[in-house]
């Protein structure tokens, strides 16, 4: 090497961090941005197909279907995803492609429909795209630096902010042509994908590079072998997965169960946006909580667990008797919600990129996110029985 390409080399890899933590963040908040938007259209979704003879609910804010049918649709492709795609072959340029096509036409499928059916087809498209899209880009960042979690995550959680306030905002014009307007998103996936994210760099990742070689070999030559071998990573993992399925499973049960249910009247914010600002709400506390890795680090995950089972609580009993006189109180308790929820995702995703052996590090990033779509999941169900079972519970007086 010359004395010239050494004088270089420091700026040379500069540039390629920063160029892929850039790469990370936007890639990140593109990956989350549908799934975010079509949460927080969710109310919007089922209210332009119903009926008012269909609902038969006591109490007058309630429809006939619950946002948790729109979570569950949002949520079972990407868990049925995010379950396979560990086991399958790793070809990062495929996945990314599908990735993209997905996404366009979840935004399509959900502004041009004219049945419930239609639209919630497009949620499982947007569904599917974010799933793969998760596990392939936590796969593929163990080729990089382990500061691109850091933008990883801090693009998920800017998704949240960005998608429900832009949504929230573009809602007025109408909501096919705010998610016409989306179709930039898949675009820049691409740009961001292909373009600005440099190729891994050899000086930094050399090792990684060659057991990633030898585990796509192992996978490609001896299937059979391989996947033993990874079910038998899972039962260490289970320390990761089991506390980030429970915080995701109690903030999406209170996002999706009781949100819509919870209407102050007589605030400075009408009762029909409260549900998209209040997603908004939650988004902003996930972005700020996702964005503090470098800054806090938390080891013990189940903390958040317990103390977002203590929200649980919080919620479902304000939902029931309407209890809290200020919208602005369930505000900051939404708020304080989304930052349990993003502390729990960066910090475990932090220490895995820290405590995992280098050639088990791409199958514990993707298996880990089964556990919160696992979570997410049953929140949808639990979310559809209790919008039932509190619809049916007259308004106290």
């Amino acid at each position: 090497m010359t004395e010239s390409a050494l004088d270089t080399l420091p700026n040379f890899r500069r540039k390629h961090l920063i160029r892929s933590l850039i790469a990370y963040w936007i890639l990140g908040l593109c990956n989350n941005y549908g799934y975010v938007v079509m949460l927080t259209a969710a109310n919007d979704i089922i209210s332009q197909y119903e009926e008012p003879e269909e609902s038969s609910k006591i109490r007058d804010n309630c429809k006939y279907m619950s946002t948790g049918a729109i979570l569950l649709a949002d949520i079972l492709p990407s868990l049925i995803i995010k379950l396979a795609a560990p086991f399958i072959p790793f070809v990062i340029h495929f996945r990314v492609a599908v990735c993209v096509l997905l996404a366009a036409s979840g935004y399509l499928s959900v502004a041009f429909s004219k049945t419930i059916f239609v639209s919630i087809l497009g949620v499982v498209l947007t569904a599917i795209c974010s799933g793969l899209g998760e596990v392939t880009y936590l796969q593929y960042c163990s080729f990089y630096k382990k500061s691109v979690i850091s933008a990883w995550s801090s693009g998920t959680g800017g998704a949240g902010v960005i998608g429900a306030l832009s949504y929230s905002l573009l809602q007025s014009i109408g909501m096919q042509t705010a998610l016409l307007i989306m179709l930039i998103i898949p675009t820049l996936t691409a740009i961001s994908f292909w373009i600005i994210l440099p190729a891994p760099s050899e000086h930094d990742i050399a090792a990684a590079l060659e057991i990633q070689k030898k585990v796509n070999e192992d996978e490609i030559k001896q299937p059979k072998e391989t996947f033993f071998r990874k079910l038998k990573l899972i039962p260490a993992l289970l320390k990761y997965i089991i506390p980030l399925g429970l915080v995701y499973l109690f903030e999406y049960f209170i996002n999706q169960g009781t949100f819509e249910i919870i209407q102050i009247p007589n605030s400075s914010v009408s009762v029909d946006s409260q549900y998209r600002w209040l997603q908004v709400t939650y988004q902003v506390g996930v972005f700020i909580s996702r964005s503090s890795v470098n800054l806090i680090h938390i080891k013990q995950i189940w903390i958040m667990a317990v103390l977002q089972g203590m929200n649980v609580i919080i919620f479902t009993t304000e939902a029931i008797y309407y209890y809290i006189p200020n919208f602005y109180i369930i505000v900051a308790l939404v708020l304080w919600e989304g930052l349990l929820g993003g502390l729990a995702y960066v910090n475990t995703y932090y220490r895995i990129a820290n405590e995992a052996e280098q050639e088990n590090k791409q199958f514990s990033m993707a298996i880990t996110g089964f556990g919160d779509s696992a979570g997410i999941s049953l929140a949808g169900i639990f979310a559809i029985l209790a919008h039932n079972a509190i619809c049916n519970i007259p308004v106290p007086s």
